[in-house]
């Protein structure tokens, strides 16, 4: 029962990430940098600092409950954001030159093997034998998964016109996407390792007798904040560059407090798969194989979740009837592969 609502939860937390580009669609009269940047503030400083109080204790205070020098974890998680910001950035990109259903496939297909397996080897698990081939096996099927949607994008852009494509992806370019897609599943896997960098700060949470189901949330909000710097360097580098900074001044009120929400709720809804993947991990305890493809699990899950935007946003329209099967063989695939674990872990 307990594996089942830690599944319910970070379902929920996905569903949330994969909407989370929905409302950026409603923003007006802004540049890329400067939406970005704005939802930015929202989904990995405000809301993760929000999430960080709901773990300290009572009496206590936030710097308190990190324990900034402890092990140098805190550093280390800030460190790995830093890196997972340039994943964050280019990730951004993939939406913007292959489209939702693509772009957020390739990417989380990359980062989702090397955020699972690499935190596993830290641990010194065994990949090649009892609950660690279970783990590696797991992680290879949904790789297939991914690589078969992966594919039935490549189809779908075969099979498009070019005034479909453009139609459902603006700035469309399957080279340049393919390779920031590729980047930024690699860079984005280190979001999972500064989690696993911050185990000593979830063990001192729980000696203070925070509830098991915040104990992580401070960890996120350390890698939030590394990647945080990242995006905003860039950002603001890109407003300098293209003369933008008057995005945040020179629309109208309703206009501004328009972009401002949607910036608001789309940083709501990218926070709330973290926010569901460290609560959701606390259902865990009695399944350690399950618990190490968490990561993987969020990752299938946000795949799945963002193909099925992509086809209420039809981003696939215009393809054949075989290109259709061939995706929802995919997404059965990532599914089978969340189940996988639990009916071989021993």
């Amino acid at each position: 029962m307990n594996l089942l609502v830690a599944l319910i939860i970070i379902a929920i937390g996905s569903f949330g990430q994969s909407s989370s580009y929905v409302p950026i669609k409603k923003i007006k009269d802004w540049s890329w940098e400067s939406f970005w940047l704005v939802q930015g503030i929202f989904a990995w400083l405000v809301f993760p600092v929000l999430g960080s109080l709901l773990a300290v204790p009572e009496g206590g205070g936030l710097l308190d409950l990190l324990e900034l020098r402890k092990e140098g974890g805190a550093f280390k998680s800030i460190i790995f954001g830093v890196l997972w910001g340039v994943g964050g950035l280019t990730f951004g990109l993939s939406m913007r030159y292959l489209g939702i259903a693509l772009g957020q496939s390739l990417a989380l297909g990359a980062c989702s093997a090397f955020g699972t397996l690499i935190p596993a080897l830290q641990e010194g698990e065994n990949l090649l034998r009892g609950n660690g081939l279970i783990l590696l096996i797991a992680v290879c099927i949904s790789m297939v998964g991914i690589t078969i949607i992966g594919y039935a994008g490549s189809l779908r852009s075969k099979n498009m016109s070019e005034e479909d494509r453009r139609k459902a992806v603006k700035d469309f370019a399957l080279k340049k996407g393919l390779l920031i897609a590729l980047l930024s599943g690699v860079m984005s896997a280190c979001f999972a390792l500064g989690l696993n960098s911050g185990q000593a700060i979830r063990e001192a949470a729980l000696s203070k007798g925070v509830n098991a189901l915040f104990a992580g949330l401070p960890v996120v909000f350390l890698v939030t904040l590394g990647g945080f710097v990242t995006n905003a360097t860039y950002c603001l580098y890109q407003n300098a560059k293209n003369r933008t900074f008057k995005d945040y001044v020179s629309l109208p009120a309703n206009k501004w407090m328009n972009n401002l929400l949607f910036c608001a709720l789309a940083g709501l809804l990218w926070y709330s798969q973290f926010f569901g993947l460290e609560t959701g991990k606390s259902f865990m305890k009695s399944s350690p194989v399950l618990l190490a493809f968490s990561w993987c699990i969020l990752m299938s899950l946000d795949i799945l979740f963002s193909n099925v935007w992509g086809i209420l946003l039809k981003e696939w329209r215009g393809v054949g009837k075989t290109t259709v099967l061939i995706l929802v063989a995919g997404l059965l695939i990532l599914v089978f592969s969340i189940v996988f674990p639990q009916l071989f872990a021993r």
